[in-house]
């Protein structure tokens, strides 16, 4: 079999894995689902009358404005439930099985990354077309750029997702990174507030995050249907040039990790 039909194979077998096992979990589509709607709803209509940060357009209320925030999340869920079967596939001797087959390391990644990347984006799509509700108008054009941007910020979740996994011997440990980099990520991307009026110190923050950019770029797409854009930073080009930089770096440091680490677990 030639390198390319193994690493073919490898790759669609997982993502087919992937998808089975997504299915015969409906749980997880209710737990990445449903909890970002519900804050949706709930700091939407808590926060709304009351609260009004800098940099929120004129006429357009808190809810309107969280609303592409709420789709992030929903992405960003389903990438670490996703990539928690790393841990899972390890500790039921199935990622073993797959590291001592004659099939290249990199298809092994490619493969837990697309398959957890394609559910992401799957919820976080199903989410979007719900985009008019919300006040943002969705044009067809609006909605290909807008599913474009989160399939790249969901393939570079899903492969910095598969970075911490792979180093985790257990799935308390991963929620407990999860609750320290990858929400804090999410909070301080602009989702749940602006950069603009914030202090300089967390502005800086906020620029270094790269998931900031995958907030800007989704904002920015959903814009160009005449929505809410307010003050993104930088333009939508840049915006997913730097994510797509993000997403190379995560896939290239899980490949290698891969390939140091022949048996799995933490360094």
């Amino acid at each position: 079999m030639s390198a390319f039909r193994a690493f073919a194979a490898v790759t669609g077998a997982l993502v087919q894995r992937e998808a089975l096992r997504f299915v015969r979990q409906r749980s997880r589509l209710l737990g990445a689902l449903g909890q970002p709607v519900l804050f949706w709803i709930l700091l939407g209509a808590g926060l709304g009358p009351s609260f009004r940060p800098a940099g929120l357009p004129a006429g357009v209320s808190y809810a309107t404005w969280f609303f592409p925030g709420t789709v992030l999340l929903v992405v960003l869920f389903t990438a670490i439930f996703t990539t928690i079967s790393v841990i899972e596939d390890r500790r039921e001797g199935f990622l073993q099985a797959v590291l001592v087959a004659p099939v290249p390391r990199s298809g092994i990644v490619a493969g837990k990354v697309a398959g957890g990347a394609a559910l992401a984006l799957g919820e976080g799509v199903l989410l979007l077309l719900a985009a008019p509700l919300a006040g943002w108008p969705l044009t067809a054009g609006a909605f290909l750029v807008a599913t474009a941007s989160l399939a790249i910020t969901a393939l570079a979740l899903t492969a910095l997702g598969f970075c911490i996994a792979w180093r985790m011997e257990s799935t308390q440990g991963f929620h407990l990174v999860m609750n320290l980099l990858l929400m804090p990520m999410w909070l301080l991307s602009g989702a749940f507030f602006p950069m603009a009026g914030t202090d300089l110190w967390l502005e800086a923050i906020m620029r270094i995050n790269p998931l900031t950019y995958g907030m800007s770029a989704l904002r920015q797409a959903l814009g160009g249907g005449g929505g809410p854009v307010g003050q993104e930073v930088p333009a939508l080009v840049p915006a997913l040039a730097i994510m797509a930089a993000f997403l190379l770096a995560a896939l290239t440091i899980a490949v290698l990790q891969v390939r140091r680490r022949g048996t799995g677990g933490p360094a």
